[in-house]
């Protein structure tokens, strides 16, 4: 009895004991058994609340409309951010990507295979700047590239790239043409060239000196006669003496001013009556003086007797080829010169005071070819990575330029920069009619000639002067250098970091990358 007892609680115990272990085996181990499974078990009731549920969703759908709108960088999350100094590079450059990112609000850009071009409009109301990529035109291998930087308005800066570059396109087209040997349909055999012209422009010339000769003398006998003199000497002498104080009065710089007692007061007299004329017509002062002024304007001539300059003229496309090669400086300035006035004739009709500079580059093979008008600039990275200037700006306080301007009758004032008669901070551009009709502003280019097998340059930098006011010469051509590899070949970092550095004006870069020094042909695309 006593062992089947036994026997029954041995059984009983080691059966409860497996079912205890099954049991485990087959649920696992109890929740509370961990502080884990515990803490799971807490956060599980929190998350499973409705209202945690939809605060969740609705966070997840905002996240997912900044990413698809493309704003989650730019937006209200990623500036307050970077103002906070959360950004991976710190509060500076969360600063300057903010002022990029707002740059690149008012941008345009063109890349091809061999050149890219990125401008923004940076601090000012209206962009200004114009730019032109124009590869291999008409199958001739010759390409063009230029840089407008407008002032005072958009027409003209605009004017330069529809006319101007049309112009420019055809005469190349031609010239290309009969440089090759083909004929060009409807294109006289004979054309009259530069040196015709100036052989007849000469003719024309002595006939008038022979007239004015006639002239002087009727006038001199006229005026001895009145005096009743015959004596010719005196009317010699005082109209000696009349050349004499008029130019001592022009300018007021020379040393006849500082001689005479009055000299420098009449000439600062006649500066600031310069000065007021012109601001009058830049600022549309309605007087009666201003009205006068604007109605001689529109009559074609200037209210002082003084001749309406003519045209320049322009040749025939066989006069700019020559053994062969084709004069690309000179097919330039002509059509620079003859856009300028049909500009300024145009801008009359409009009274639209808006000027603008010239930047152009052409490449041939291996000749490259850069005019320029005004203060954008050209630069060429060569095979030592020196930077070799491409052009050279035309500022007013140039000893050449302020020559210039002092013979035409104007002066140059210090208003921040240096400008002419106080009002344009360059001394050369297209348009700016009431100081062209002075002639204190030109529209002459300047013209480079480069051999690219000479210098075997890497790259090109062309820019308007919003590049070159916060960038040296040496400082782009490094900058750019680094970052050849990127879409923009460089072009849309530097125009971004010129408007972090705080340019304010309009910035225009242009690059274009040579490789053996060559330019390789590709498709443009915007």
């Amino acid at each position: 009895m006593e062992d089947e007892l036994e026997d029954k609680i041995l059984y009983q115990t080691l059966s409860k004991s497996h079912m205890k272990l099954l049991s485990k085996f087959a649920v696992g181990v109890t929740p509370l058994n961990s502080s884990l499974s515990y803490v799971w078990k807490v956060m599980r009731v929190y998350l499973l609340k409705p209202e945690v549920l939809i605060a969740g969703l609705l966070i997840c759908l905002f996240v997912l409309y900044l990413q698809a709108a493309e704003v989650w960088s730019r937006g209200f999350i990623g500036r307050i951010s970077n103002s906070l100094g959360l950004g991976k590079a710190g509060g500076r450059s969360g600063k300057l990507s903010m002022l990029a990112s707002a740059a690149e609000k008012h941008s345009w850009d063109e890349r091809t295979t061999g050149s890219a071009v990125y401008a923004v409009q940076g601090r000012r109301a209206k962009m200004e700047d114009r730019f032109v990529i124009s590869e291999n035109i008409n199958s001739s291998g010759i390409s063009l590239f230029a840089i407008f930087d407008g002032h005072g308005g958009e027409y003209a800066a605009e004017y330069a790239k529809t006319v101007l570059i049309k112009n420019i396109h055809q005469k190349l087209m031609q010239s290309s043409a009969i440089a090759d040997g083909k004929e060009l349909p409807g294109s006289p055999k004979a054309a009259v060239c530069a040196e015709d012209d100036r052989k007849q422009k000469e003719e024309e010339k002595e006939e008038k000196e022979d007239d004015k000769q006639e002239q002087e003398v009727n006038e001199r006998y006229k005026v001895n006669a009145h005096n009743g003199n015959n004596d010719p000497s005196g009317v010699v002498q005082r109209r000696q003496s009349f050349r004499k104080s008029k130019t001592e009065d022009t300018v007021g710089t020379g040393n006849n001013g500082a001689a005479n007692g009055g000299g420098g007061g009449a000439a600062a007299n006649n500066n600031q009556m310069l000065e007021n004329d012109l601001l009058s017509k830049y600022m549309g002062n309605q007087s009666p003086a201003r009205q006068q002024v604007r109605k001689n304007l529109l009559n074609g001539t200037s209210g002082s007797g003084e001749p309406v300059p003519a045209k320049p003229k322009t040749y025939d496309a066989r006069c700019y080829v020559q053994n062969g090669s084709i004069n690309f400086g000179k097919i330039i300035t002509d059509e620079v010169l003859a856009a300028d006035y049909d500009l300024v004739e145009a801008a009359k009709k409009m009274s639209d005071f808006a000027g603008t500079t010239a930047l152009i580059a052409v490449i041939h093979r291996t000749k490259l070819i850069v005019a320029n008008v005004g203060d954008s600039r050209g630069v060429m990275c060569d095979f030592k990575s020196n930077a070799i200037p491409l052009s050279f700006d035309h500022k007013p306080q140039q000893v050449r330029e302020q020559k210039r301007i002092a013979d035409a009758g104007g002066f140059i004032a210090f208003k921040g920069v240096w400008r002419v008669a106080g009002i344009l901070a360059t001394s050369r551009a297209l348009g700016d009619y009431p100081l062209k009709e002075k002639n204190l502003v030109i529209a002459n280019p300047d013209v480079l000639s480069f051999d690219l097998v000479d210098h075997r340059p890497q790259f090109l930098i062309l820019a308007s002067d919003g590049l070159w006011d916060t960038f040296t010469n040496e400082e782009a051509v490094a900058y750019v250098r680094e970052r050849l590899d990127e879409p923009h070949f460089g072009a849309k970092s530097i125009a971004l970091q010129s408007y972090s550095r705080g340019s304010v004006d309009n910035i225009t870069v242009l690059v274009i990358v040579l490789k053996n020094g060559r330019y390789e042909i590709g498709s443009s695309s915007n």
